[in-house]
């Protein structure tokens, strides 16, 4: 960084401020007078876009239609499903006058639209033809958080929920899974995030699902970050609404529902694993501006060949920022580092003289000199080259902050010295669940429904139903 730049708190000195210091110095966020709520500055929104973009098109591939419900949801609809109430009742935001007269029903402001989805299901699933319903919806949900931290919790947050039905309990428990097969490989492979996934303990599940799979997120300091979730419903929302259909033999069933969801929270995901002290680094694959070209000087054959570069660039589809104000070299050098673009193109009049000019990626800051003439061709290995590098870096650290504790002394020793995910075997039961987190303040992350437990539980020394992670979380 230069002296013209803000600083950047050191990760390794304090993480929460370094975090803070991305998310201002990156031009990602803006604070308000509306407590608990962020401004989402347009860099940060056009990574949220792509995010968008790139999900709805696999959403629409595999037959779901986006729909909007309603921001308001009156109490009485609300409460219609208990378990599912009380699992929010505390983070609901109530809305109890309209104008200057007070409302006869209270309204919440949605923390999520299950119910809303099923008062409407109810109304036009008729028949076994009506399905498999399969709907999406991007909205804002409100959510009154009393810690809040930009994308991470925020009592307004962007999100993406999904609501579907199906004729059969193998259906939905299908597209359950798929759903949140497609989650796992988005993150992995467009997020470059080495994410764990499982299933949520009973004690840790959505309010209301029968199952809930877990994305979990470990970050560059060890602490887990839930990055999605699908649920698997059964027919108790269903039930609970009244909603049949007429099936093929004509009698009247109750048809099966999933419900799945990200938000904005994997912007935050993205900043705590892959950026460092100079700033935002981003994965090509999500980055809004792939490559940032700096022409050196103010020469007419410098800038018009930067020109030609950016033009050459976007009909390749690699979206592009040209830097030709009158900032200094430096500054333009340390914004492009701050911003996360992951390639840098330096070219000054001795560049072109030599045919030649500096590419830097942003994931090493390694500088190589190319050819003019292969400047399409080399971008386009790179922003594959950082995309990889990325992803495996981010799975190398991660693989140093996974521990596995064969009783419970290592564990507790495990938990007060280390960062990271402890995996153990488990009984299964919430009195464990509940003690670990008493002793140590880890909480469950996920079931490994891939892994059988190899002895006893570590708490309780009964037999293991479960292999488990435990860890810290966001």
């Amino acid at each position: 960084m230069t002296s013209e730049n803000k600083k950047i708190t050191s990760r390794d000195v304090d993480f929460a401020t370094w975090y803070n210091d991305i998310l201002m110095n990156a031009d990602l966020i803006d604070y308000t007078n509306v407590k608990g709520s962020m401004i989402i500055r347009p860099y940060g929104y056009a990574i949220w876009e792509n995010i968008q973009s790139i999900l709805d098109k696999e959403f629409k591939r595999t037959g779901h239609k986006n729909i909007q419900m309603p921001m308001f949801i009156p109490e009485s609809l609300l409460n219609v499903e208990k378990e599912h109430v009380e699992g929010f009742a505390p983070e609901v935001a109530w809305v109890t006058q309209g104008g200057s007269e007070p409302l006869e029903e209270r309204m919440c402001v949605r923390p999520t639209s299950e119910v809303l989805f099923c008062e409407h299901f109810k109304k036009i699933i008729k028949s076994y033809r009506d399905l498999p319903l399969l709907y999406n919806q991007w909205c804002t949900i409100v959510r009154w958080e009393k810690t809040t931290r930009p994308f991470l919790r925020s009592r307004e947050i962007l999100w993406q929920e999904g609501h579907t039905m199906h004729e059969t309990e193998q259906e939905a428990r299908e597209e359950t899974k798929r759903m949140f097969k497609i989650y796992e490989d988005f993150q992995r492979n467009v997020l470059a995030l080495p994410v764990i996934v499982g299933r949520k303990t009973e004690k840790e599940k959505f309010s209301g699902a029968v199952e809930t799979y877990t994305i979990e997120a470990m970050m560059y300091d060890g602490v887990a970050l839930q990055n999605g979730t699908s649920h698997y419903f059964g027919q108790g929302f269903a039930s609970a609404f009244g909603i049949e259909y007429l099936n093929k033999e004509n009698k009247l069933v109750t048809p099966y529902q999933t419900s799945w969801g990200v938000s904005t929270r994997m912007i935050g995901a993205i900043i705590m694993t892959h950026s460092d002290d100079h700033g935002l680094v981003l994965p090509p694959k999500i980055a809004p501006i792939k490559v940032a070209i700096i022409p050196i000087g103010t020469n007419e054959e410098v800038l018009k060949k930067a020109s030609e570069i950016k033009e050459n660039l976007e009909k390749e589809g690699i979206t592009c920022l040209l830097d030709d104000s009158s900032k200094s070299p430096g500054f333009k050098f340390a914004e492009a580092e701050v911003k996360g673009y992951p390639i840098r193109l330096e070219i000054g009049m001795r560049d072109l003289e030599k045919n030649v000019l500096t590419l830097v990626r942003r994931d090493t800051l390694e500088k190589q000199e190319i050819h003019l003439d292969e400047i399409v061709i080399e971008v386009k290995e790179n922003l594959e080259t950082i995309q990889e590098n990325l992803y495996n870096r981010a799975l190398e650290r991660r693989n140093t902050m996974l521990y596995e504790a064969k009783n419970y002394d290592e564990f507790k020793e495990l938990a007060q010295n280390k960062s990271g995910f402890i995996k153990i075997n488990w009984c299964g039961k919430e009195t464990c669940e509940l003690k670990i987190k008493e002793d140590t303040g880890l909480k469950s992350r996920c079931i490994l429904e891939d892994e059988a437990p190899n002895g006893p539980c570590i708490c309780c020394k009964e037999e293991g139903k479960h292999k488990i992670y435990f860890g810290r979380q966001y």
